[in-house]
């Protein structure tokens, strides 16, 4: 029968170790097939603030996992100035779910509630990215942002760069950073310490990071020294454009690798886009996670390359492959709520009529 999991019962089922070597194994997995995230935004009649109700869907299928996963979620959004700049926040409750198929049956595995495990397979999949193209010997680790994004990618990265040793985190609220240095320090035996802006953080740093929710460029790449692993994660739409990282981290990266280069030109992704269209990356030279992890493209091979991941987007393989291992934890640990096959299965009983 379903498994339907609720944010709380679907929380921390999975490791960070576990998930990471389950999208791994599904970018490595050449039959892994996923639809580019697809966003509607619709206007809603109402007075006041003006907002938008967002549909959003993610779906993919993973063969080494046997499954088939469709994230959708639905939330209302704005866009309000604050001090002098739109940026883009979310309003009221929010619904989403990850339905997860078994390939061979056709029948329906479970329901996890989405957010219980966004973060985490954010985090994972910047860490499969990192096992490839940051070096070994990294130590010291830079962050702009302090938020529950920033945090998952800490423990990621730690998972596949043992040796690093020091943390920088730099965000807006002086006590937020502090109170995240405080935390990951802590939490993963680091030198960590909170600094007094977005340069002090980066420059030094062996991997650099921005997990913010910025609208404009915060991470620049003249700060970057040779040997960097940069990280972007905006995931930036039409609806709304948004970025991180200037063009010269894309300029000066000597491999650039990203989630999905189909998302890049349907969402018209600023971090790259611009510097494809001003002649500084070619097209070409853009490669996919999935061609990385696969040995088509070779990682890093010297130890003063710039490589730059952006972690452009969801993708279905992320939520098939770490919602799998979520409800069979569960079903172990008998948690959650049993619901009847017959909601979900229609049986054909020799009818081979199209569905």
């Amino acid at each position: 029968m379903p498994l339907l999991l609720n944010a709380e019962q679907a929380s921390g089922l999975v490791s960070m170790p576990e998930a990471i070597r389950l999208i791994e194994a599904s970018f490595v997995d050449g039959r892994t097939a996923v639809l580019p995230r697809r966003r509607i935004h619709t206007p809603l009649e109402r007075d006041g603030e003006p907002r938008w109700s967002m549909l959003n869907l993610i779906a993919g299928t993973v063969p080494c996992h046997g499954v088939i996963a469709v994230r959708v979620d639905v939330a209302h959004m704005a866009k309000p100035l604050k001090d002098g700049r739109e940026r883009l926040e979310f309003r009221g409750d929010f619904s989403g779910f990850v339905l997860v198929w078994d390939i061979a049956s056709n029948e329906l595995i479970g329901i996890v509630h989405d957010h219980a495990i966004s973060a985490l397979r954010v985090g994972a999949t910047s860490a499969v990215a990192a096992k490839h193209l940051a070096r070994e010997d990294a130590r010291t680790l830079g962050v702009l942002g302090s938020g529950k994004q920033a945090a998952a990618q800490v423990e990621a990265l730690v998972s596949v760069r043992p040796g690093l040793r020091a943390l920088k985190v730099y965000s807006p609220s002086a006590a937020h950073r502090s109170s995240f240095a405080d935390s990951m320090g802590k939490r993963f035996h680091l030198e960590a310490r909170a600094v007094e802006s977005a340069e002090a953080a980066i420059r030094g740093a062996d991997i650099a990071l921005a997990a913010t929710n910025a609208s404009d460029s915060i991470l620049f790449g003249e700060w970057l020294a040779p040997g960097t692993h940069v990280i972007g994660m905006k995931s930036s739409t039409r609806f709304y454009p948004q970025r991180e990282l200037d063009d010269e981290c894309a300029r000066r990266a000597d491999l650039i690798v990203v989630n999905l280069k189909e998302q890049l030109e349907i969402d018209d992704q600023a971090e790259l886009m611009q510097p494809v269209r001003k002649g500084m990356v070619r097209w070409e030279d853009i490669h996919e996670l999935a061609e990385l992890c696969s040995g088509r493209v070779a990682g890093r091979t010297t130890s003063k390359q710039i490589t730059y991941h952006n972690n452009n987007g969801g993708m279905g393989n992320q939520f098939a492959a770490v919602c799998k291992r979520t409800l069979e934890i569960a079903r172990e640990r008998r948690i959650g709520t049993e619901l009847p096959m017959e909601l979900f299965v229609t049986r054909r009983q020799g009818d081979a009529s199209a569905p």
